[in-house]
């Protein structure tokens, strides 16, 4: 039997337009009705799904979490109360910055625990969140020393193309060890980078234990590379039928239904209902 449910967003669990469907909400509140745990695993912050945790009927409840900044914050949500903070080195976050802002091409986002600031938004980026209820301050300064005391969750650069992506990849790593780092893509539009040993995957491990949960007893659901940790690392791992040919193939079980017609419903309905 599966006990909880952990779930990327974007071109998962939302529409590509970033609204949550009534049929997938529909299907979340009958499974967490049933005792099932969902849990929103994303690599965005608790504080852009604040309004679909409400659709859901999870928000500011006891007893309901969320996984953010791909495994960087585990959070209850009652209160957005934070159980556990996997947070980035003050000296690799300055580096991983420094290369980021380095190309013109891109845009670099720091996440803190509780905001977003981007370094020289480009406008389809700032859409692109706006769309998702994603909030943030433009910055303009190099010096990340305003930031030594807060926690640094991680940092991601929004680049055209994937190449150039990958490139950004190896200029961070010619910087910072790569055994420092985690590095993941996601939403055919972003590299990102979190301490080493954080992803979606150990954070989902990690709430599980605090919940007495076994990986054996835990679905995963996403689309796209920054997914992969968590489907590996759970008893049944699924893809979106929009997922990417890597998510499909270490999935156990796809779906018919892409992110814009209720996949998550799907996979609720099949093995929880």
């Amino acid at each position: 039997m599966y006990k909880m449910i952990v779930c990327d967003l974007d071109e998962t669990l939302m529409n590509d337009d970033g609204t949550l469907s009534e049929t997938n909400a529909a299907a979340i509140k009958a499974a967490t009705a049933k005792g099932v745990y969902f849990v929103p695993n994303s690599g965005r912050s608790y504080t852009s799904f604040q309004n679909d945790l409400e659709t859901m009927g999870l928000l500011n409840k006891t007893d309901q979490y969320t996984i953010s900044y791909n495994g960087g914050l585990i959070s209850e949500n009652k209160g957005n109360r934070a159980i556990a903070i996997n947070s980035m080195p003050f000296e690799i976050a300055q580096k991983v910055f420094e290369t980021g802002i380095s190309d013109s091409s891109a845009d670099t986002h720091i996440y803190t625990q509780d905001k977003l600031y981007i370094y020289h938004p480009k406008e389809d980026d700032a859409k692109y969140l706006h769309n998702r209820g994603v909030s943030f301050e433009e910055i303009n300064d190099v010096n990340l020393d305003r930031f030594k005391e807060d926690n640094i969750m991680k940092i991601i650069m929004d680049l055209p193309t994937m190449n150039q992506r990958k490139k950004m990849q190896q200029k961070v790593e010619s910087v910072v060890d790569p055994q420092q780092l985690a590095v993941t893509f996601s939403s055919d539009r972003y590299v990102e980078f979190n301490p080493a040993g954080v992803d979606k995957g150990t954070a989902s491990i990690q709430l599980g234990k605090i919940l007495g949960i076994k990986p054996e007893e835990i679905i995963s659901i996403g689309d796209n590379n920054n997914d992969l940790p968590m489907l590996k690392a759970v008893g049944l791992p699924v893809s979106v039928a929009n997922g990417i040919d890597s998510v499909k193939k270490v999935a156990k079980y796809v779906t018919s239904a892409d992110n814009n017609h209720g996949a998550i419903a799907e996979v609720i309905n099949k093995f929880i209902l």
